[in-house]
């Protein structure tokens, strides 16, 4: 009997495959699991609209993923984290506020685990962060983070007139 992959199967081939299989093996374990169907021109000619159609939206959900990385890759990003002294940041600069930025930015269609951070952000500067939107499309983020203006550089004046001798 000749069938139809539906699925890949790892013995008779890829989806979309013709293949020549026993009627015992097509009728009791291929068909009824759904990785096959028989192999009539009508089967043949809807399987093959099927697969036009899920390339088709491939194509376009490619194509709409290298509209937003282009959209990413010229507009950074800016954080503005609370530092220390020396330009360190308290804790660090994580995928999920980049995340909650660009969600605010409307892009809300980026998914938070797909944002990639390759080093600790722990310091003030410019950082590349990757985010992947779709199979094969990736963006290079710029991610500028700034330090916050403390406001310790007042108190400690006060407290050393109060500290000065007369």
């Amino acid at each position: 009997m000749k069938v139809l992959l539906k699925k890949d199967h790892e013995l008779l081939g890829a989806a979309g495959d013709i293949k020549e299989v026993k009627d015992g093996y097509a009728r009791n374990y291929l068909i009824p699991h759904g990785i096959a169907t028989p192999a009539t021109p009508s089967n043949i000619k809807s399987f093959e609209e099927v697969k036009r159609q899920k390339s088709r939206k491939i194509e376009r959900e490619t194509k709409d993923a290298q509209v937003i990385a282009s959209r990413l890759e010229s507009n950074p990003v800016t954080i503005t984290v609370k530092t220390a002294e020396e330009g360190k940041i308290y804790g660090s600069v994580t995928a999920q506020m980049i995340f909650d930025i660009l969600s605010e930015k409307g892009y809300q269609s980026i998914d938070r685990k797909k944002i990639t951070v390759p080093e600790h952000i722990k310091s003030v500067g410019e950082y590349e962060v990757e985010v992947k939107l779709y199979t094969g499309v990736v963006a290079k983020l710029k991610v500028i983070v700034e330090g916050e203006k403390t406001e310790e550089a007042p108190e400690t004046t006060e407290a050393a007139e109060e500290n000065k001798p007369e």
